[in-house]
């Protein structure tokens, strides 16, 4: 059973910056594809990025393509997203997650509020 746990967020004003961790456990990390995801209340919960094992290749939603950035340290079993330019919009529960089997698994996220 991987276990999943966040960090990082907190209250920034638009514009401004955060760095999201991910400590996972297990000892499989760096063969997992790992990704982030958010979600506002009454919403769906929607994909934010992903990174494969390798860090080679990775994936944006388009609303956040250019400002954020996922990227992982398979010695430290951790994910991060760094966010920058963030708006309002961006407010929300953000979830790490791993791909097993194409299925994601969340951790109980960590919450991001961006004033304006």
């Amino acid at each position: 059973q991987v276990q999943l746990v966040e960090s990082g967020g907190g209250l920034v004003q638009a514009g401004g910056s955060l760095r999201l961790s991910c400590l996972a456990s297990g000892r499989s990390f760096s063969t997992w594809r790992m990704g982030w995801f958010r979600q506002t209340p009454g919403k769906e919960r929607e994909f934010v990025a992903r990174i494969d094992w390798s860090a080679t290749s990775t994936a944006y939603a388009e609303s956040v393509k250019g400002r954020f950035t996922i990227s992982r340290d398979n010695a430290k079993n951790t994910v991060y997203l760094q966010m920058s330019s963030l708006k309002p919009e961006d407010t929300a529960v953000y979830y790490c997650a791993v791909a097993s089997g194409g299925i994601w698994s969340w951790g109980q996220g960590t919450q991001v509020t961006v004033s304006s």
